[in-house]
């Protein structure tokens, strides 16, 4: 079987996969390989594995070469340009009057493109501005407009959680979210609790959502009779990762019982609204 390993350009960047060959690598290594017809370096993230060959979309590229004293003393004068590049970025937006937010500063190892990543909320004509990067830094001059959350998984943070952001740590693509998930999960409809520190709705509502959907559609309603070993009660709640029921008794009793230990009646009762909206009963 084929053995690959994961390999990170920039910081918050997508994992690709290479062929180490006959090179030993560990994690933390830097290595030179080829990205997009351009030579680029980066570091290694995840070690070398066997991997099955109908798993891998396309052939894995070769790694170059591991990366020697030279090479890391490349990236260390990138980096240094990189950061003249915000100096020099921040300074001409100000004399061109220019509404731009500089994020990131990213001078590709061979030296054929510095690309600067900023947001801003409207359109921005920059063509004078990057005649003048060009002219001073002597490099081919790339300026890309990103959204809030790319800029959020540029610079990072705390999640409401208390850990790194998601899209800092692990995520490679941004997926959709949408309203009506956080809905489907009762979740509170308040966008200061369900949106992230990039202003959007939070990447982690749709970890469970397919599970909660999934759940949703064949257990019953609130207020649905159900049959069960403890007698009938009535489902004034939903436990959908837990694949379960919340049923009241007769005697107000409150069981928790999965749903393949009930048998619903079909009957259905009016619920009370303590009842019917009790957070206490309706997981998040």
């Amino acid at each position: 079987m084929p053995v690959t390993l994961g390999v990170i350009f920039r910081k918050s960047g997508n994992i690709y996969y290479y062929n180490p060959m006959d090179i030993e690598l560990a994690v933390g290594d830097k290595v030179i390989c080829h990205l997009d017809n351009i030579t680029e370096i980066g570091e290694v993230v995840s070690p070398p594995a066997e991997v099955d060959a109908t798993d891998l979309s396309h052939q894995a590229s070769k790694i170059i070469r591991k990366a020697t004293e030279y090479d890391l003393s490349v990236l260390d004068l990138n980096k240094s340009k990189e950061a003249e590049g915000f100096k020099k970025f921040e300074e001409l937006a100000r004399s061109h009057k220019l509404l731009m937010k500089l994020v990131d500063v990213h001078v590709l190892f061979d030296k054929s493109k510095m690309i600067f990543y900023f947001t801003a909320e409207r359109r921005v004509d920059f063509r004078d501005m990057v005649k003048e990067l060009a002219s001073y830094f002597k490099i081919r001059i790339e300026l890309r407009q990103i959204g809030v959350r790319d800029e959020a998984k540029i610079v990072g943070g705390l999640g409401p959680c208390g850990m790194d952001l998601c899209c800092k740590s692990f995520l490679t693509d941004f997926e959709s979210i949408s309203i009506k998930m956080a809905k489907d999960q009762n979740l509170p409809l308040n966008p200061l609790k369900i949106s992230g520190i990039c202003g959007r709705l939070m990447c982690c509502i749709k970890y469970e959502y397919d599970s909660y959907k999934e759940f949703v559609d064949i257990a019953p309603e609130r207020g649905v009779k159900v049959k069960t070993k403890h007698g009938t009660g009535v489902v004034i709640g939903l436990e959908p990762l837990k694949k379960s029921l919340v049923v009241e008794f007769e005697n107000q009793n409150r069981m928790s019982m999965l749903l393949s230990d009930v048998e619903v009646t079909g009957e259905k009762v009016q619920l009370e609204p303590e009842a019917r909206n009790n957070p206490d009963d309706l997981p998040m």
